[in-house]
């Protein structure tokens, strides 16, 4: 993408943040191109309902399918389908989560927009769900390919800190394991607990078994680094080995710095609930740093079809 095309894109969601017919259309052309399907049947036969009258489009911005008959939305089949706010914040807010290398904060969205913090919250999460990849969707890691895990969260209680074999080095904290190709992409989510077999699952289900594997010196990693044709090593951070010719582990290292400055620098603190979906976003811009923001941009409302996420307050129920 050339400096004029991405002028004219820049252009293009600065006029989309602001109007709402703007923000239709620019969605439009993200999802669609100059060939608007049916989000049902896929059939291309497809014309606008517009006012009888004024002979404008009407208020809802809605399609109509010649073969199936029904009428669809650029909404439809999307993580904004259902929702309340307008295009515009819509656009506004994939804007700023893609522009923004470490991530935009609820409550900023909700002063820019002038939505509740609740709404923008919700907004934010949906947008993070747009950003996950679609299990199965995504090819195995290969070549040399690091792992490491981290711990994120809040600080350990006064007894797990003064008896740390007793309750845990890490008290509330998560943690999260991660795999990343070099000069490749990541793979990245919170897993419920540091163990062989957990390590062992996620790693031969996204790892080529001819990769050669790069590891820190935990013992949880021997038995899976075995099932790796291209070997496995592993430096020994204990005695202060951080790199051992080709052998280290700082790309993967180097993608945990950039999550908890998102976490630590943006939000503050995230709850063990939605830890995942920040987890999704700084993965999903690390996958996609080759790009501009434009093309980010595009990207992420392209991988929101097929997808969606519904808010359901917690039931009370009589004590």
């Amino acid at each position: 993408m050339d400096t004029k095309d991405r002028d004219a894109l820049l252009s293009a969601i600065r006029e989309a943040a602001t109007d709402e017919a703007k923000a239709v259309a620019f969605l439009e052309a993200r999802r669609w191109g100059v060939d608007p399907a049916c989000p049902r049947c896929g059939s291309v036969k497809v014309y606008q309902m517009r006012d009888a009258t004024t002979g404008q489009r009407n208020k809802d911005f809605r399609w109509r399918c010649h073969d199936c008959k029904r009428m669809y939305s650029v909404r439809t089949a999307t993580v904004f389908e259902e929702s309340r706010l307008p295009l515009r914040i819509w656009c506004h807010a994939y804007w700023r989560a893609v522009a923004s290398k470490k991530g935009v904060s609820a409550l900023q969205i909700s002063r820019e927009c002038g939505i509740t913090y609740k709404s923008a919250l919700f907004l934010m999460h949906r947008v993070r769900w747009a950003m996950t990849p679609t299990p199965g969707t995504t090819a195995k890691l290969e070549g040399t390919v690091e792992a490491d895990e981290t711990y994120v969260g809040g600080k350990p209680r006064a007894m797990q800190r003064r008896f740390p074999s007793r309750y845990g080095p890490t008290g509330n904290k998560v943690p999260v394991f991660a795999m990343v190709q070099r000069q490749g992409q990541v793979r990245a989510w919170p897993i419920a607990r540091v163990t062989g077999a957990t390590l062992a699952k996620a790693l031969h289900e996204n790892v080529s078994r001819d990769a050669r594997l790069m590891t820190d010196q935990l013992l949880a990693y021997r038995k899976p680094g075995r099932g790796f044709r291209g070997g496995h090593e592993a430096v020994r951070h204990d005695i202060n080995e951080y790199v051992r010719g080709d052998a280290y582990t700082n790309t993967v290292e180097g993608f945990f710095s950039l999550l908890k400055r998102q976490i630590y620098g943006t939000h503050h603190s995230v709850s063990k609930e939605h830890l995942h979906r920040y987890v999704s976003e700084a993965a999903y811009k690390y996958n996609t740093r080759t790009l501009n923001d434009m093309q980010r941009l595009a990207a992420a409302i392209k991988a929101s079809e097929g997808k969606r996420l519904v808010y359901r307050p917690p039931s009370t129920s009589a004590a």
